[in-house]
């Protein structure tokens, strides 16, 4: 009997639009300090847009779910890239904070509609049931490797450009994943499936308390990684204590914090690859609700040991390392969870709900991020919040309802 094999062409098309939008959404907390210095904002202007952007990035997740369900993937696809470019364009010739946080909106839904939803869903129906966890994470992966090149490439262009010629090359980015639309094919969910409707499967799972313990339990995930992206490469830059001459960084042609900031979130991106490729790979042997609360366990104490040392490059590049193993870890997991629940046919707009929760987490700790700054000076207290919103989804996905799965030879 022949395998089914683990690489196809919709996971290629997958990873390439995974790849593009998750370097342009990672690149913004480049962009803090620039705009507001050119504008003279305080830090709560910009950050407000970008934790819209997460918000409504998370309320676009379910919407562009249930259309990739109706109208079609790749139509959903179109969709999100046309609103991703609309945003970024027209964000460049805005002056004012609520333009910017207005436009963000259409940013948001664009990144729902090029982002996990709709491409793991496709990628989940196209995958083999033995390789369907493992396909779930190299997409996932995808999106790390664009965070890897996102903010760096950010920071290339921002010596060479305006931060607003920067934007509508991004623009023009998102456009050209879509030439990669004809390999986004998949098949329909099993006939099983089929025969349940979308308001069917939605009364189920919202009856479930586990379904409720995954809401909950992805929100502090939302909240760690999207404060990190907004704001660490702008705290790295401030608080974060000078890179000695003859260093490996300064070896590397990295002088300056503002530069390893930059850094940081790449570094993030890389070592989330080979995270999120191994939490793929345990998931097909390991009941996912414990995989799940290790990941949180992890990022709780490498964050409070973070914060409760000295900030200085070594202990930026540490962090960086391990909560980028633990980054986006919990996405093949958690959607591969709800598939796992209640199947495949309706999987982008369960894990877009529940994706709704990661966002709500986004929005606060982008928001907090930039208004406890303002408020005092620094991120200490926003980190704090943090560590505990962690160590809270520990424990709830622990009486998650998962049966478990034979251990793999």
């Amino acid at each position: 009997m022949t395998r089914a094999p683990l690489v196809t062409p919709v996971l290629i098309s997958g990873c390439i639009i995974m790849l593009v939008s998750f370097a342009i959404r990672a690149s913004f907390g480049v962009f803090q300090i620039p705009v507001a210095e050119e504008f003279g904002w305080m830090r709560s202007e910009f950050s407000l847009a970008i934790a819209i952007q997460n918000l409504a990035w998370g309320i676009g997740q379910p919407i562009f779910g249930a259309l990739a369900e109706k109208i079609g993937d790749r139509k959903a696809i179109v969709m999100g890239a046309v609103l991703y470019a609309a945003g970024l364009v027209l964000s460049s010739v805005s002056t004012l904070p609520l333009q910017h946080q207005l436009l963000e909106v259409a940013v948001g839904f664009g990144i729902a509609g090029t982002g996990f939803g709709v491409i793991l869903a496709v990628v989940g129906r196209a995958s083999a049931p033995e390789h369907r966890s493992m396909s779930l994470a190299i997409a996932t992966a995808a999106g790390s490797a664009g965070q890897v090149v996102g903010a760096p490439v950010a920071e290339w262009l921002l010596s060479m450009m305006a931060w607003q010629q920067v934007f509508v090359v991004f623009a023009a980015a998102i456009l050209l994943v879509l030439f990669a639309l004809p390999m986004m094919r998949a098949p329909v969910a099993p006939r099983a499936e089929l025969e349940e409707t979308l308001g069917q499967i939605l009364k189920r799972a919202l009856r479930d308390p586990s379904y409720a313990l995954i809401f909950i339990g992805f929100f502090s995930c939302g909240y760690q990684l999207a404060f990190v992206t907004a704001h660490f490469p702008a705290l790295v830059t401030e608080m974060c204590g000078p890179i000695a001459d003859g260093s490996l960084l300064a070896g590397l042609g990295i002088n300056s914090t503002s530069a390893l900031g930059a850094v940081s979130i790449a570094v993030i991106g890389m070592a989330n690859i080979a995270g999120t490729l191994t939490a793929g790979w345990l998931g097909n042997r390991f009941q996912k609700k414990y995989l799940l609360s290790g990941i949180y366990v992890g990022r709780t104490l490498i964050s409070a040991w973070f914060i409760l040392t000295p900030i200085t490059p070594a202990t930026v590049l540490v962090f960086s390392v391990v909560m980028g193993a633990l980054w986006l870890a919990t996405v093949p997991l958690t959607s591969g969870l709800v598939a796992h629940l209640y199947g495949l046919r309706y999987m982008g707009t369960l894990y877009g709900i529940v994706f709704f929760s990661h966002q709500l987490g986004s929005f606060l700790g982008v928001w907090l991020g930039g208004r406890m700054y303002d408020l005092t000076g620094d991120y200490t207290a926003v980190w704090w919040v943090g560590v505990g919103v962690g160590a809270l989804s520990a424990v709830v996905h622990l009486p998650v309802r998962e049966r478990p799965l034979p251990v793999a030879a």
